[in-house]
C-alpha cells in the first residue's frame, strides 16, 4: 500500500519537497456533471438565464480557478500552468451539462488538482447563475479521468477516455 506523502513522521501535514525533481510535461483531465431540470437546460441553451451566458462565465471561472488552485488547496504547489481548456457538453436525455477540464504544465509536480478545481469552479458557477430558476441543481461525479507525466506515469480511469 502506498503511503501518504503529505504527512511527516510525526503525523503532521507538510508540503512535499519537489525541489530535486526534474520538470516534465504533465497533463490532467477531469470531468464533472451538473444535473438540472429540462427547463433550466433549455434556458442555458437559448440564452434565457438573466445573469448572462452561463457556459461562457463558467468557462472563465474554471480557467481562473485552475490558476489559483495553490491558494485554495493548502498542500498544492504553485505551478506554471501552460494551458487550460474547459469544454461543456449538454445532454437533453438526462438534462445535464458535462464539464471537462484539461490542464497542462511543464513542472515538477502534476496538475490533477488544478483540473479538479477547474471543473468544480465551473460547476459551481453554473449553479450560481441558474439557482434563481432551479434550486434543485446537483453537482456530481467530479473525478480525475486521466493524468500523464511525472514519476508515477500515466493514469487512465477505466471506461473514461
Amino acid at each position: 500500500m502506498k503511503e501518504f506523502t503529505h504527512i511527516d513522521e510525526h503525523g503532521r501535514a507538510r508540503m512535499v519537497d519537489v525541489s530535486e525533481k526534474e520538470p516534465t510535461v504533465r497533463e490532467a483531465i477531469a470531468r464533472g456533471r451538473v444535473s438540472m431540470s429540462p427547463e433550466t437546460l433549455k434556458l442555458i441553451k437559448t440564452g434565457g438565464i438573466r445573469k448572462g451566458d452561463v457556459l461562457a462565465v463558467a468557462q472563465v471561472a474554471g480557467i481562473m480557478a485552475a490558476k489559483r488552485t495553490s491558494e485554495l488547496i493548502p498542500m498544492c504547489h504553485p505551478l506554471q500552468i501552460t494551458a487550460v481548456d474547459i469544454d461543456f457538453s449538454m445532454n437533453d436525455e438526462d438534462s445535464t451539462v458535462e464539464i471537462e477540464a484539461v490542464v497542462k504544465t511543464r513542472d515538477r509536480t502534476g496538475v490533477e488538482m488544478e483540473a479538479l478545481v477547474a471543473v468544480s469552479a465551473a460547476a459551481l458557477t453554473i449553479y450560481d447563475m441558474c439557482k434563481a430558476v432551479d434550486r434543485a441543481i446537483t453537482l456530481t461525479d467530479i473525478r480525475l479521468v486521466k493524468k500523464t507525466g511525472g514519476k508515477s506515469g500515466t493514469f487512465i480511469r477505466e471506461g473514461e477516455v
